[in-house]
């Protein structure tokens, strides 16, 4: 239900945006590129709400890690990535700013209210920032033609904003549900909600990149692949956190800084080496791909001892 929701969530509000004249580029890196993040974000506002911010706190960083390690990993020995788009290339000094606000923000172990507007003042800015990018690449960035054909064709409004409101009324359902069984499960098993977080809701909520990067992988839409784990990275510690903190201010778990950020932040910099493209075009290889996955198992592993 979750995946489902946010699939016809991300086709009405596509569908809705060219009807109203924008570019498929810019759709692209908007809706398209955030919109897989919708199912973190959501789940994490009934978690704040229903007091276990912790879930989401978990959640956001746990699905950032996910996308790096689990997710780009499988896509890359699915098919080797090549990355061309300059518009990638800028988005990286967006990503590690992000994650720096982020740092700051935690490092007394706790988000207020403050620290949550803060944040999703900056998901404004980027969104700003983002969408000028695409305005100036959208020409003869080689990642425009990729979301072009990916994005639906003229649907009626009518009908986009039907599958808009009826995607987000899934969503909002197995949300409830998700964080339902996330909180018992936790209890169950004696552990925080924080580490159910990092794991089982993680990559729960991560099936939507998996679907749509692994799918621009084989059809060798690479930019879409990479630009949609970017994308999502961003949007989850701006919108995700920002959204628990606003909603519910609370402490943090000494461990999210001494351990959770710092493989994050590990994956971020693996990442930026791999895709970058220094002397041309960036590429993440079958063997690069293999190096992720094993690396996230490794960090589940230890997640995992944690549990007993």
């Amino acid at each position: 239900m979750l995946v489902w929701g946010a699939d016809r969530l991300v086709y009405g509000a596509s569908a809705s945006a060219l009807n109203l004249g924008f570019s498929p580029l810019v759709i692209g890196i908007t809706i398209v590129g955030f919109g897989t993040s919708v199912p973190e974000m959501v789940v994490s506002a009934v978690a704040a709400f229903q007091g276990n911010p912790g879930l989401a706190d978990g959640n956001a960083i746990g699905s950032n890690t996910a996308n790096m390690g689990l997710i780009l990993g499988i896509a890359a020995l699915v098919q080797p990535l090549t990355v061309r788009s300059e518009t990638l290339r800028r988005e990286y000094p967006l990503m590690f700013a992000v994650m720096l606000l982020t740092l700051l923000l935690m490092l007394d172990l706790s988000l207020s209210r403050l620290d949550g507007m803060l944040l999703l003042a900056g998901l404004v800015g980027l969104t700003i920032l983002v969408v000028r990018l695409g305005l100036c690449q959208n020409r003869r960035d080689p990642m425009a033609s990729e979301y072009k054909s990916e994005i639906p064709g003229r649907v009626p409004m009518g009908r986009s904003l039907f599958w808009l409101g009826l995607g987000l009324g899934v969503l909002l359902i197995s949300s409830r549900i998700l964080v339902w069984g996330a909180v018992n499960i936790a209890y169950a098993l004696g552990v925080s909600d924080f580490v159910i977080g990092l794991t089982i809701v993680a990559i729960g909520t991560s099936m939507p990149e998996l679907a749509t990067s692994v799918m621009s992988a084989v059809k060798k839409e690479h930019d879409i692949a990479l630009g949609n784990i970017l994308g999502s990275n961003m949007f989850n510690l701006l919108a995700v956190l920002g959204l628990s903190a606003a909603i519910s201010p609370h402490r943090l778990e000494p461990l999210i800084l001494r351990r959770d950020m710092v493989v994050m932040v590990a994956f971020s910099i693996g990442l930026f080496i791999m895709g970058f493209g220094f002397r041309g075009d960036g590429r993440v290889n079958r063997w690069e791909g293999a190096l992720l996955l094993t690396a996230y198992l490794a960090y589940l592993l230890v997640l995992c001892r944690s549990l007993q």
